[in-house]
């Protein structure tokens, strides 16, 4: 939901798809018409975020007309949206990894969403996160596991591989802290699969973000990657989320649609089977990982 629950985001491909008003009443029903298209195809795990505007506040109205017994809900806490709903805003979000903002943000979530999350993560833990050395925001974390919420943790940048393996090794009485992980995979920067492989392997859930890299793999795709697409008739988007779900670490594979023609597209995915060899193919494509993030760093919000 990180595309529909601000006026400003970016990813590309995404202001074309979006009303022309984008006043919060409009959002949330763009939003509404999304996840309405989303449940009635099937998908019942849905991704949010203290920092994606106001996307907890729709998700909660929309949860509003269903029962969510069957639905997994995921948030995040680490960053606030300071963005006053402007599309202009100098700043859009603040990162603070602290005992203070966790008990702030997971009091704004249950507030909104009670019950219903299932998953709370820590937003974008990097290796200079506070919280690697702060014990009385690993026991707070700790402590969310005994009242029956699963902690993970998302990761950014360059250095993934090696934010994933430290997470995982920290303990609080001997019990892990974190047993899921939700990082950034795809055809452009793929660096992390191994540590995600791992953590796959010692029975942690693993879900994939930015499949589509923010949407640099469908404004302007690679040529291999258009040629897959056409061969099956399918836009390049459909082939580069199949090739994230070719991973067999990949438990949870999430998509980011701004409008339900979006959300199509993407699903049609599901229906791909890659061939080994267009896998080869598109493992061509990966960039260096710095160079990676320095160009996701550059994108603009719009």
């Amino acid at each position: 939901m990180a595309a529909l629950g601000r006026p400003a985001y970016i990813n590309l491909g995404r202001a074309e798809e979006l009303p022309a008003e984008r006043d919060v009443e409009t959002m949330r029903r763009a939003t509404h018409a999304v996840l309405d298209a989303a449940y009635q195809a099937g998908i019942r795990w849905i991704d949010v975020a203290r920092s994606y505007g106001r996307a907890e506040e729709f998700l909660a109205s929309w949860l509003g007309r269903r029962d969510p017994g069957d639905l997994t809900i995921s948030s995040k806490w680490g960053y606030t949206y300071v963005g006053a709903w402007r599309m202009d805003a100098a700043m859009h979000e603040v990162k603070e990894h602290s005992a203070s903002s966790f008990s702030r943000q997971w009091s704004e979530s249950r507030s909104l969403l009670g019950s219903a999350i299932n998953l709370y993560q820590v937003h974008s833990l990097t290796l200079d996160s506070p919280l690697f050395t702060d014990e009385a925001l690993q026991r707070a974390l700790s402590a969310l596991g005994d009242d029956g919420v699963r902690v993970g943790f998302s990761t950014s940048g360059p250095r993934q591989g090696e934010v994933i393996r430290r997470a995982f090794d920290l303990e609080i009485a001997g019990r892990p802290i974190f047993t899921a992980v939700q990082s950034t995979w795809n055809v452009l920067e793929p660096s992390a699969g191994r540590a995600l492989a791992e953590a796959h392997a010692a029975g942690n859930l693993v879900l994939v973000k930015e499949t589509l890299a923010n949407g640099r793999l469908v404004v302007a795709p690679p040529p291999v990657l258009a040629r897959i697409a056409a061969r099956y008739g399918v836009g390049p988007d459909a082939v580069a989320v199949a090739a994230v779900l070719a991973r067999p670490w990949a438990d949870v594979v999430l998509v980011g649609p701004a409008s339900t023609a979006q959300l199509a597209s993407n699903l049609a995915a599901a229906e791909l089977s890659l061939a080994e060899g267009e896998l080869r193919a598109l493992a061509t494509l990966a960039e260096q990982p710095g160079e990676y993030w320095g160009r996701r760093s550059s994108l603009h919000w719009r």
